[in-house]
């Protein structure tokens, strides 16, 4: 059998330095012990660093019902047909989606 993802709208914004204070928003930015996203800085492995290391990529710490999520700079933080939040790569998101007049 086949088939065919049902067409939904959905809200999202790309993590950007540019976009964050909508990011801050659209995404409810906070404290994970409160369950909300967090930003971070992310290392040369792809890793999120430890509160109080810096670097120059930026992340988001996600709660997910899947566990805990790492967004990284250009990824899209999209908000599903539920209220729940997860990263998506920007090549999935451009093959994905198109945006709604």
């Amino acid at each position: 059998m086949k088939f065919r993802k049902k067409p939904v709208v959905i809200e999202a914004v790309q993590l950007l330095w540019t976009t964050w204070n909508e990011m801050c928003e659209h995404a409810n930015v906070g404290k994970l012990e409160d369950g909300k996203p967090t930003g971070c800085y992310v290392g040369p492995d792809g890793a999120a660093l430890p509160e109080g290391q810096t670097s120059n990529e930026l992340g988001l710490l996600i709660p997910t019902l899947e566990g805990l999520m790492l967004a990284r700079q250009n990824d899209w933080i999209i908000r599903g047909v539920k209220g729940e939040l997860y990263p998506c790569k920007p090549d999935i998101f451009e093959a994905t989606y198109e945006a709604v007049p």
